[in-house]
C-alpha cells in the first residue's frame, strides 16, 4: 500500500465522517422531534393503545361472556350485556361453531376468525425458520396480538374484536383453496339486534376478502351496509387497532432484533422506526400515508390504503428477548377517514410475505425501500447489476455459492481496466525507484521536504506518472464493496441457502461453537471470516512489499500498524455478519491475486523504465496551473525561510 493509497483511504474515511456529519440531524430537526414525541405522549394518553388493558378486556369477554343457555350458564344478566354491548349484545355471545375460515393459496395458508371477523393467523407455504419450524407473520393465539376497528353504537364505544361474525357464502372449519389466476371472494358479516330475541340480518358490518391464487396481497373492505339506525353519524374518523408481537425467524437473534422496526410510507417518501436492539421508538404521524409495515428481517406484514390513512401513531417495545424467542412488540393504531358511516365502505389491502425486492417492487408503491441496498447514492449497483444477475442465475436453480462466485467475476471484470491503471501506475512509480533515490541523497535533511516534493512532482511529471490514478480507481471501487456491504446481509435470495459448511449465506458460518463470548468478536469462529481476513493480510503484506520505493520507507513504516489492523477489525465485524459477504470479500482478494499475477506477467518493468526515460528526456511545457502550483510552494518555501532574504555583509 503506497502513499497515494494511503491517501485514498484517508480521503475515503473523510467521505464518511463528512456524510454522518451531514447526515446528523441538526438543533431544529432534533427540536421537530421532541414535539413529535412530545405530541405522541399526548396522542397516546387520549387513546391509549396499551397490551394489558386491551388483554384484559379480551380475557373478560371469553370468560365472562357468554350466552344465556343451559350448557353456558353465566353470572352476566342479559341487561348487564345490553349496557355493555348496546345492540350487538348477540354477537357478543360465544356461538355454538367458532371453527375458522381455512384458505390455502399457491403462497400462504390463512385462518380468519368468527372472533372479530379478523386474520387469525397467516403462515407462509415453503419457508422454516431457523429451527425448521413454519412461518407464521401473524398469530391470534398470542395474548399479545391484536386486531380490529373501534366504533360508537349510541355513544357505546365498541370493537369488532369483541363480536362473532358470521361467514357468507363461504364454510368455516373446511379448508378452501385457491390457485393460479383465480380468486375467492366471501364475508364476515356482524348483525345487530332488531330486538332482544332477534337479529337484523338486513343490515350489517362486514369484512368482504378476497384472496388471489398466486399473490401475496389479500384484499380487505370493511362495508357499513345500512347502519344509520345503530351508529353514531357524527363519527367521522375510525380506529384500527394492529399489535403483534413479533417471533423470531433467523438464525442470528441479534440481527434479526436490529432489523425488526416499523416502516411506513407518505405519498412521497418512506420512513422508519429507530432499527436497534436496545431501544425502542414512537412516532405519531398526522398526514396521510399509503402504507404501515410491521417489518421483520427478511419477512413483513403491511396494511396497504386503497387512498390514504388520515394519521397514524406507531410504537416500537422493546419487550422481547431470546429465551423465549420473542423480538419486539410493534403498535399501530391508524385512523381511517369517513364520510358516511351509515352506508361507508373502507378498502385496503394486507401484505404477508418476504422481503424481496422484485417481488415488492412489482406493487409499485415502494415497498421495497424496506430493503437496505446502501441508500441513494449506491443503491442502484443492487438496484440494476446486483439483483439482476441474481434473478438471472437463480433460473438455473444453481448454487448461490456459484451465483456469488460468477457475480464476483463479473465485477472484476468490469472493473478490470481500473485494476490495470493501478497497478501500472504502481509498476511506474517501482521503476522510478533510482531517481528517487537520487533525490532522497540531494535532501537528505528535513527541513528540506518542501525541496524534495517539489523534485519528486518535478520528476514525476517529467517521466509521465499520475499520483492519483492508482488512488482514482480505488475510489470508484468503494461503492460497490459499500453497495454489496448492505445488500448481503438483507437478501432474501441468500436466506437459509447452504453453500460447502455455510448452512446460511444471509447469516454467519460456524466451524466452532464457544462455550463463552469474546467481546466484539462473539462466541463462535467463522471460516469464511478467517479466510477473508487471512487473504486480506497476505494481500496487504505483499502490496507493502510492492509499494515500498526508496523515499518512503519510513512513510510506510509509520502507516504499517494501520494496515494491519483494518483486516484484524473485519474479523471481529463479520464473524456475527453474513457468511455469504465474506465469501464475497475472500473471492474478490483471491481473484484480485490473478489478476496482480497477470499483470506482473504482462507489464514488462524494463520496457517500462526505457519508454519513461525516453519521454524524460523530451522537453514539457507547464501549464498555466502547474505554474500556479509551483509558484505557490515556492512562495511557501519562502515563508518558511523567513519573511525577508537575509541582510548583506557590509565590506
Amino acid at each position: 500500500m503506497d502513499r497515494k493509497t494511503i491517501i485514498g483511504l484517508v480521503l475515503i474515511m473523510g467521505l464518511l465522517i463528512g456524510y454522518s456529519v451531514w447526515m446528523s440531524p441538526s438543533k431544529e430537526e432534533l427540536a421537530e422531534k421532541k414535539r413529535i414525541q412530545d405530541s405522541l405522549a399526548l396522542i397516546q394518553e387520549e387513546i391509549p393503545i396499551d397490551t394489558v388493558s386491551f388483554n384484559d378486556s379480551v380475557n373478560k369477554e371469553e370468560t365472562d361472556i357468554t350466552a344465556p343457555s343451559a350448557n353456558n350458564a353465566t353470572n352476566t344478566t342479559f341487561e348487564n350485556l345490553q349496557s355493555q354491548y348496546g345492540a350487538f349484545v348477540t354477537a357478543a355471545q360465544v356461538p355454538e361453531n367458532t371453527d375458522p375460515i381455512l384458505i390455502e393459496n399457491d403462497l400462504y395458508k390463512l385462518s380468519i376468525a368468527k372472533k372479530g371477523g379478523r386474520i387469525e393467523s397467516v403462515e407462509l407455504k415453503n419457508v422454516l425458520t431457523y429451527d425448521h419450524k413454519p412461518v407464521v407473520l401473524f398469530d391470534a393465539n398470542n395474548p399479545h396480538n391484536q386486531f380490529g376497528f373501534t366504533f360508537f353504537s349510541n355513544y357505546l364505544e365498541l370493537n369488532t374484536n369483541d363480536f362473532y361474525f358470521l361467514p357468507v357464502e363461504i364454510e368455516s372449519g373446511k379448508k378452501h383453496t385457491v390457485s393460479g389466476n383465480d380468486s375467492l371472494r366471501f364475508a364476515m358479516r356482524l348483525y345487530p339486534n332488531a330486538n332482544d330475541t332477534s337479529i337484523d340480518t338486513t343490515r350489517y358490518i362486514e369484512y368482504i376478502y378476497t384472496v388471489k391464487g398466486n399473490d401475496y396481497l389479500t384484499g380487505v373492505k370493511l362495508h357499513f351496509h345500512d347502519m344509520d339506525a345503530y351508529l353514531n353519524q357524527t363519527q367521522r374518523e375510525l380506529s384500527f387497532h394492529w399489535i403483534a408481537q413479533l417471533n423470531r425467524q433467523e438464525k442470528s437473534y441479534k440481527n434479526e432484533k436490529i432489523a425488526t422496526t416499523i416502516y411506513y410510507s407518505d405519498i412521497e417518501d418512506v420512513e422508519n422506526l429507530q432499527e436497534s436492539d436496545t431501544k425502542g421508538d414512537s412516532v405519531a404521524y398526522q398526514a396521510g400515508l399509503k402504507w404501515i409495515s410491521f417489518k421483520q428481517h427478511f419477512f413483513t406484514s403491511t396494511i396497504i390504503a386503497d387512498k390514504e390513512f388520515s394519521n397514524a401513531t406507531m410504537v416500537v417495545n422493546m419487550d422481547g428477548n431470546e429465551q423465549n424467542n420473542t423480538l419486539k412488540t410493534l403498535k399501530a393504531n391508524i385512523t381511517f377517514p369517513l364520510s358516511n358511516l351509515a352506508d361507508e365502505e373502507i378498502g385496503f389491502q394486507f401484505y404477508f410475505g418476504p422481503n424481496k425486492y422484485t417481488i415488492l417492487k412489482k406493487y409499485k408503491i415502494e415497498l421495497e425501500n424496506q430493503i437496505q441496498l446502501g441508500g441513494s447514492l449506491i443503491s442502484w449497483i443492487n438496484k440494476y447489476a446486483v439483483i439482476p444477475i441474481f434473478g438471472f442465475f437463480e433460473r438455473f436453480n444453481w448454487n448461490y455459492g456459484i451465483i456469488i462466485l460468477i457475480l464476483t467475476i463479473i465485477l472484476k471484470m468490469v472493473l478490470l481496466p481500473l485494476a490495470y491503471t493501478s497497478y501500472k501506475s504502481t509498476a511506474k512509480m517501482r521503476v522510478v525507484k533510482p531517481e528517487m533515490e537520487e533525490i532522497s541523497k540531494r535532501y537528505p535533511n528535513k527541513e528540506d521536504a518542501m525541496k524534495k516534493q517539489q523534485a519528486v512532482m518535478a520528476m514525476y511529471k517529467q517521466v509521465g506518472i499520475k499520483p492519483m490514478a492508482g488512488c482514482l480507481p480505488m475510489l470508484l471501487q468503494m461503492p460497490i464493496l459499500i453497495a454489496l456491504f448492505r445488500f448481503f446481509p438483507s437478501a432474501y435470495e441468500l436466506r437459509q441457502q447452504p453453500f460447502l459448511w455455510a448452512d446460511d449465506l444471509s447469516s454467519y458460518d460456524s466451524i466452532l461453537d464457544l462455550p463463552f463470548n469474546i467481546p466484539f468478536y462473539g462466541d463462535h469462529v467463522s471460516l469464511f471470516t478467517l479466510l477473508m481476513t487471512a487473504a486480506t493480510l497476505i494481500y496487504t503484506i505483499i502490496n507493502n512489499k510492492m509499494m515500498t520505493t526508496a523515499g518512503n520507507e519510513q512513510q510506510m513504516k509509520m502507516m504499517k500498524w494501520m494496515m494491519y489492523l483494518m483486516p484484524i477489525m473485519f474479523l471481529g465485524i463479520f464473524n456475527n455478519y453474513s457468511s455469504g459477504l465474506s465469501y464475497y470479500y475472500f473471492l474478490v482478494n483471491i481473484i484480485t491475486f490473478i489478476q496482480m499475477g497477470f499483470f506482473r506477467f504482462t507489464i514488462n518493468e524494463e520496457k517500462l523504465r526505457k519508454k519513461m526515460m525516453s519521454v524524460k528526456a523530451k522537453p514539457i511545457k507547464k501549464s498555466k496551473w502547474q505554474q500556479r502550483m509551483e509558484d505557490m510552494m515556492k512562495a511557501q518555501q519562502a515563508a518558511q525561510q523567513g519573511k525577508y532574504p537575509p541582510a548583506k555583509k557590509k565590506r
